[in-house]
């Protein structure tokens, strides 16, 4: 008789359903795992006979048969070794067979019989729940787990803990969910000496999730706005945090089980390769797009990046999810990033600066910016020149609006936009709007469609340049808690689009 048990392979930040088959037959002693298992599944042979060992169970003298169903999954990860356990102890009628087919399962054993935490608790606890299965998952992956209400979650410290609580010798009490992870200090726009065409650009990119560009000599505090932007987004709702920590938790970035509702703010060094970028590796892992999935994707240095990776970027901000490709599995995970980028005009960064002029205009600046492509650059919705600071302005007293004045804009804004996309699972801010929504949505008034007409005109917008207006024209007049979009909207939205001397 073949006994069950159940876990998940994991393809992005899907959960696929595996039954763990077990069947001892007659023949010769041997233990063989079947269904296309990769080398960390095929030794959990080895873990499981050490940990049944440590338990003082001995394996019978015949043939012990693993198939992982379905065979043509591929297999990856430590954590099959509970539910191939499970399996064999419920085959030995150790355990009860209905019981163990009640549970997903997921843990690393150690030869001592200890659980082992692994990564993918959240994503797994989802799975259970669709499949009505309690989950069981090493101790230190309860907390994480469990904040998956729809179903109940028994951590056990080690392989002898879950067999006492199936058997009912001594019952484990379900996991509850972790602790809210305190948000880590935030820097104050405040303490941004001028810059306040910059400043006002961030709270329309934080307040419509528009991609950004910053470009200006070094020092003029393109990095300091950047890293300020955290400060004013408006935290992550239910939805979104449970989205972005199943992404975290596939990537082992969750810690003790907490979960944020701060947004991530990534921001990888220009060295870092295309596999670290956009995601792949072994076992295909996520990268930095989706690790930014509903929150801040900042790109320093932006033109010193490989062309190779830049180029990338382009279908990732376009659909909000990336597609990496493998001989054998596609895997998806989504991406729904804010892109902020910060670069000097040129190669020696003083190209705009009066006071020290670029000895190569212009073709420093056109060599430069030019590893940017035009339409990777067309997919900025706003364009920003950041001047230089004078020294006299650094010990002035701080002026303007702090971060919390303005997060509390942003988040109106916000509101606004969750009312107007609500029951919409593609769009949830102005920046997702398109087609015959962004039509009812931005419709500029008669005298900011003639201005719209015009520079589109003068300028040769492309498609993509017109609706990216008229999106950033939606998210300032929500800013201005304008129902309808006026001239004076189109014509800010315009003035961050048209050409400046960043050689766009």
């Amino acid at each position: 008789m073949v006994a069950r048990a159940y876990t998940v392979a994991f393809q992005g930040v899907e959960a696929r359903s595996v039954e763990v088959q077990c069947a001892l037959s007659p023949g010769l002693p041997a233990f063989a795992i079947v269904g296309l298992p990769d080398k960390a599944v095929s030794e959990a042979r080895d873990r499981v006979r050490a940990a049944l060992g440590a338990m003082a169970i001995a394996l019978p003298s015949r043939r012990i048969t693993i198939n992982l169903s379905p065979a043509d999954l591929p297999k990856e990860g430590s954590h099959f070794d509970l539910p191939i356990a499970l399996a064999l102890l419920a085959a030995l009628d150790i355990i009860p067979k209905d019981t163990a087919e009640g549970v997903v399962a997921l843990g690393e054993l150690s030869l001592d019989g200890t659980l082992v935490p692994v990564i993918g608790a959240l994503p797994a606890a989802m799975a259970a729940a669709t499949d009505n299965r309690t989950l069981l998952c090493p101790a230190a992956s309860g907390a994480e787990a469990a904040w998956v209400s729809a179903t109940k979650v028994i951590a056990a410290p080690d392989l002898g803990a879950a067999v006492r609580h199936f058997t009912g010798q001594s019952l484990i009490e379900p996991s509850l969910p972790g602790e809210v992870t305190p948000d880590a200090p935030l820097k104050d726009m405040r303490d941004v000496k001028g810059q306040e065409r910059a400043k006002r650009a961030l709270e329309i990119a934080a307040a419509g999730r528009h991609h950004l560009i910053l470009v200006g000599t070094p020092g003029s505090g393109k990095s300091m706005l950047a890293a300020r932007l955290s400060g004013i987004l408006p935290p992550l709702t239910p939805t979104e945090a449970l989205e972005t920590s199943m992404i975290h938790s596939l990537a082992g970035l969750l810690d003790a089980g907490g979960i944020s509702r701060a947004r991530p703010f990534r921001e990888p060094h220009h060295t870092a390769s295309m596999a670290a970028i956009i995601g792949g590796g072994r076992n295909a892992k996520p990268g930095e797009v989706s690790l930014a999935h509903n929150g801040v994707l900042f790109m320093d240095e932006f033109p010193e990046f490989p062309r190779t990776v830049l180029e990338t970027l382009r279908q990732p901000i376009e659909t909000g999810e990336v597609m990496i490709a493998r001989a054998n599995a596609h895997v998806k995970y989504p991406c729904a990033f804010m892109l902020v980028a910060a670069a000097n005009p040129c190669k020696c960064g003083y190209l705009t600066d009066p006071d020290r002029a670029c000895a190569r205009v212009p073709t420093c600046g056109e060599d430069y910016m030019g590893r940017i492509s035009g339409p990777l650059m067309d997919r900025f919705d706003l364009r920003v020149d950041v001047p230089p600071v004078r020294y006299t302005d650094l010990d002035l007293p701080a002026s303007g609006e702090t971060s919390a004045q303005i997060a509390l804009r942003v988040q109106a804004a916000r509101d606004i936009q969750i009312a107007r996309f609500e029951g919409r699972a593609d769009m949830r801010s102005n920046a997702d709007a398109e087609g015959e929504i962004l039509k009812q949505i931005a419709t500029p008034d008669a005298k900011g469609s003639a201005l719209l007409s015009r520079v589109a005109e003068r300028f040769a917008l492309s498609a993509r340049g017109y609706h990216r207006v008229l999106r950033v024209s939606r998210t300032i007049a929500d800013l201005d808690g304008s129902p309808d979009v006026c001239h004076r909207h189109v014509a800010e939205a315009v003035s961050y689009r048209v050409p400046q001397s960043i050689g766009s």
